[in-house]
């Protein structure tokens, strides 16, 4: 395996790990999270804040940023299978994941945790908070899950071009009687 494919397979690992803590939370966690008094909710949503933010979560998220960038500049310097897919898998985490992550829902955690959660202050800022951060984080998941699909077909157009390349350099039947 070569290190594009090599590079392309990561990000589809990270994608779909990123997709499945986003769609955790868009279906399960801010749904009950939401359910609780407010002052409840949102300390829980704090504690979590401050506990995603460990090594493993940031090398997945932060690591397939990183990754993100380095295939988009193979794939804008070299021509590569599915080069069109790693772009567009790239762009959508980057822009629906990073960029999104960073002008919306870390803002509006630092908001939340900047006021007391059970005071009048703290029930505005978590009525607010839910608003904005829930619409953000199903953008996340969805364009996470867009970038899977096409680091996925990169992959494929990989494989379908070695295919090709291999059983186009077989000898054909009639070159051989020849």
């Amino acid at each position: 395996m070569n290190l594009t494919k090599l590079l392309t397979l990561s990000a589809l690992v990270g994608s779909a790990l990123m997709t499945g803590l986003f769609f955790a939370f868009g279906t399960a966690v801010m749904s009950a999270l939401e359910r609780m008094p407010a002052g409840q909710g949102a300390t829980a949503m704090n504690l979590i804040n401050v506990r995603i933010q460990n090594p493993l979560f940031l090398l997945v998220f932060c690591g397939t940023a990183v990754i993100c960038v380095a295939l988009s500049i193979t794939a804008l310097v070299k021509n590569t299978p599915g080069k069109s897919w790693v772009l567009a898998g790239a762009a959508l985490y980057l822009l629906g994941v990073i960029v999104l992550s960073f002008a919306v829902n870390i803002p509006l955690n630092d908001q939340l945790a900047a006021v007391d959660p059970h005071s009048a202050a703290g029930t505005a800022e978590w009525l607010n908070y839910l608003a904005k951060w829930n619409p953000s984080n199903n953008i996340r998941a969805i364009t996470s899950s867009l970038a899977v699909i096409a680091f996925a077909l990169a992959l494929h157009a990989g494989n379908s071009k070695n295919v090709e390349t291999h059983h186009s350099s077989a000898p054909s039947a009639t070159t051989v009687g020849a």
